[in-house]
């Protein structure tokens, strides 16, 4: 602060004397700036260098094209000039030229006001990433604003589609009571698919689901948020009242929470329109002039079609889900709410899981893997069974006979398909009919057989030996020793042994 009698004396010098700022500052001993704010607060221009510019010679036609386009951009009128004879450089170009482009003018808003049950304000807003297990999931808040109450509605999913779109504003009237009769929404692809102007393209689902719930959605100008200011207000509100510094342990936690802070701290805040009111009381005021609730709720299920492959699994929302092994090959319909996951073939529904957020995960019914299990032995055993009958097709009428004596089938195949392996298929079908023609149907009588055959051709039994390729193995010859000294036997009876038989 200087005192005034200096200030007289500064503008004294520069008056009377012509001292320039500078020579006044240093005689005096003030700093230049203070010299300079005392001439200014006078009224008296600072003077600057003016040096000439490349720029001069083309600021009429820059002042004449910003007359008629004032939004034009910079760059294009740098494109124009230079056409036109300048040489300089564009980032010189354009710090010149924003000093002659004219200043829009402020736009005055007018303050809106609505009657009570006539409009709401809907929006979603974003509050970072949540890790489900291996995924990484955005955690998304839906917000309903009722624009004369202020009441509002909050309800948290993961991700932002239309489905949850849908189940936010479902739940929202269920939480109201009612409905009011206009919506706004600003461009996003869930309620507008394409806007040129004012022509508007509406998602027909959610148009199906406003008549449904017999409300009109509206949308507000691109980029024009001032036009549903409740709304966002009321997020930056959940932001820095609700959800900052919030414990929870799941997605049903946090909701749970929500919605006893929307009935208790939320309904106790001041309302804007009367501070003498709370938001409570201007809700009972509105609460009877909503619109009724239609009997019936509007399908929020997500529906998707599905290929299942060669395993018998659908993947949906990044898991895999089982499915009866009869489906594989086909397109399945998958219909999902927030705790479930129904599969469908046609009208019938085939398969229900509980639903996963998580990431990779397989999700199983014990019994799909049990039926697959078990069709897998039941084909194994009719492989088999196809192939005897093909090879001895006398195997058909053991098999039957084995059935009717309950005994197990799998084994006998097991064994006759051994048989046919090292006997040959012509062997074994001579043997089966044997053991068929002595009524002896079990696969001990056809072995009985087939050794018996080889050995009146006197060839060695058959033994299913897997042998080395050393051909001292191979090639091996061993002589039998004749048993008929031991066939002869004489049955001596010793009195002294009770009765008891020994050999001779």
């Amino acid at each position: 602060m200087i005192s005034p009698e200096t200030e007289a004396q500064i503008l004294r010098l520069h008056h009377a004397e012509k001292w320039p700022p500078g020579t006044i500052a240093h005689q005096l001993g003030l700093h230049h700036s203070v010299v300079t704010r005392v001439l200014t607060q006078a009224g008296i221009p600072r003077a600057a260098l003016v040096r000439p510019s490349k720029v001069d010679a083309f600021v009429p036609f820059i002042v004449e094209t910003f007359t008629k386009y004032p939004r034009l951009a910079a760059s294009r009128l740098y494109d124009m000039v230079k056409d036109r004879g300048y040489s300089g450089a564009e980032g010189h170009f354009r710090s010149i030229v924003r000093h002659y482009r004219p200043a829009p003018a402020p736009e005055a808003f007018l303050r809106l006001r609505t009657l009570p049950g006539e409009q709401g304000q809907a929006d979603w807003g974003h509050f970072g990433g949540v890790s489900v297990g291996r995924a990484q999931r955005k955690l998304m808040a839906f917000v309903l604003v009722l624009s004369y109450s202020r009441v509002l509605f909050i309800r948290f999913f993961f991700g932002c589609h239309m489905e949850n779109f849908l189940r936010g504003h479902e739940a929202a009237f269920q939480a109201f009571g009612g409905l009011p009769r206009v919506i706004l929404y600003d461009n996003l692809k869930s309620a507008v698919l394409q806007r040129i102007g004012d022509a508007i393209r509406f998602n027909p689902r959610f148009m199906e689901f406003a008549g449904h719930w017999r409300f009109e959605p509206r949308p507000v100008a691109p980029g024009r948020g001032n036009e549903k200011p409740r709304v966002e207000r009321a997020i930056r509100y959940v932001r820095s009242r609700f959800f900052a510094a919030r414990p929870w342990k799941d997605l049903d936690d946090l909701n749970d929470q929500a919605a006893r802070w929307c009935l208790g701290d939320a309904m106790d805040r001041r309302w804007p329109d009367d501070p003498r009111k709370t938001v409570a009381d201007a809700y009972a005021e509105e609460k009877p002039l909503l619109l009724e609730l239609p009997p019936n709720p509007f399908p929020t299920e997500e529906r998707r079609e599905v290929s299942v492959g060669k395993t018998p699994y659908v993947r949906f929302d990044l898991n895999d889900y089982s499915v009866p092994h009869e489906h594989v090959r086909k397109t399945l319909v998958v219909c999902a709410d927030l705790s479930m996951v129904r599969i469908l073939a046609g009208q019938t529904v085939v398969a229900t899981h509980a639903r996963s957020y998580d990431k990779g995960r397989q999700i199983e019914d014990p019994q799909h893997v049990e039926a697959l299990v078990a069709a897998k032995r039941h084909a194994r055993k009719h492989r088999g069974m196809d192939r005897l009958h093909h090879a001895a097709p006398a195997s058909g009428e053991l098999l039957r006979r084995l059935a009717e004596r309950g005994q197990n089938l799998g084994s006998a195949v097991s064994r006759l398909l051994r048989m046919l392996d090292a006997y040959g298929a012509e062997e074994l079908q001579a043997a089966l009919l044997e053991a068929l023609e002595k009524d002896v149907p079990h696969p001990h009588a056809v072995r009985h057989a087939l050794e018996r055959r080889r050995q009146e051709r006197g060839m060695p039994a058959a033994l299913p030996l897997a042998l080395p390729d050393d051909p001292r193995v191979r090639e091996l010859t061993v002589l039998p020793h004749s048993l008929e000294s031991y066939d002869p036997c004489e049955e001596v009876k010793d009195e002294d042994c009770d009765g008891a038989c020994v050999p001779a």
